[in-house]
């Protein structure tokens, strides 16, 4: 049975939705009767997306139609209650899909795990939302994934770029979302604490976190220095001046 949620709690549970009602609005991701796949990795941010869009439904003046997928991978020791998410999509009146596959990771070569591992799982996701007909995948990426991108990948390639709110691919033929993109990590952690998600059942061994840590440590420092920091590296993303630079 769920707990009574207090007031200081509901209101921030609202501001949530609202934040990230604002990011779907802005970017026009989602329209009427629209059928939205979400990928569902069993996190916090993926159950807190899903929650939100579906919470989304009953105050809009438009229907949207969600599903939930969650890559099962065999040769991954990485697992989830996959009964405990059957009941929280059916309590959502999100259609759940598994699909199971395997990384193979035998044959990744020098490819760290993790590497092969994501890039299966997006492959299966591309599949099964191609199968079913349905043109936008939602992840549940936030402004601190954004702003950790950006650092590494201004470090490791020299190259100033990030993960957008909304891409389109393949001639538009798929649309990536990400809903959460306006909200900080902090707020998704909090999120999930006051809904109660279940956390996972196993982590996965493989997972490594090393670059981004660093990443996240960066950030961490500059915020020290000017609270603002985080913010601001995201804003800065759309002002870039080309005329100093090199």
């Amino acid at each position: 049975m769920k707990r009574k949620l207090t007031r200081p709690e509901r209101a921030f549970i609202q501001k949530v939705r609202q934040t990230a009602g604002k990011a779907i609005n802005h970017y026009e991701m989602i329209g009427a009767d629209d059928t939205v796949m979400v990928a569902v990795s069993g996190g916090k941010d993926s159950l807190a997306l899903l929650d939100i869009l579906s919470a989304r439904r009953k105050g809009m003046p438009i229907h949207y139609h969600l599903h939930a997928a969650h890559i099962i991978t065999e040769d991954v020791p990485y697992e989830i209650d996959t009964e405990w998410l059957q009941r929280f999509c059916d309590e959502l009146d999100v259609t759940l899909h598994l699909v199971r596959t395997r990384a193979n990771l035998e044959t990744a070569g020098n490819k760290k795990p993790c590497f092969a591992c994501s890039r299966n799982r997006r492959k299966e996701l591309f599949q099964l939302t191609h199968s079913l007909g349905i043109k936008k995948l939602a992840f549940g990426h936030h402004l601190d994934d954004a702003v950790e991108t950006l650092v590494m990948n201004m470090a490791q390639h020299a190259n100033i770029s990030s993960i957008p709110p909304f891409l389109s691919m393949f001639d538009d033929q798929l649309q990536l979302l990400r809903p959460l993109i306006l909200l900080t990590n902090a707020e998704m952690k909090q999120y999930a604490e006051i809904m109660q998600f279940q956390s996972l059942k196993k982590e996965c061994p493989y997972e490594d976190h090393t670059i981004r840590q660093k990443a996240r440590d960066i950030v961490e420092q500059m915020t020290a220095i000017n609270p603002k920091a985080r913010i601001n590296l995201f804003n800065s993303m759309k002002k870039i001046d080309f005329k100093y630079l090199p």
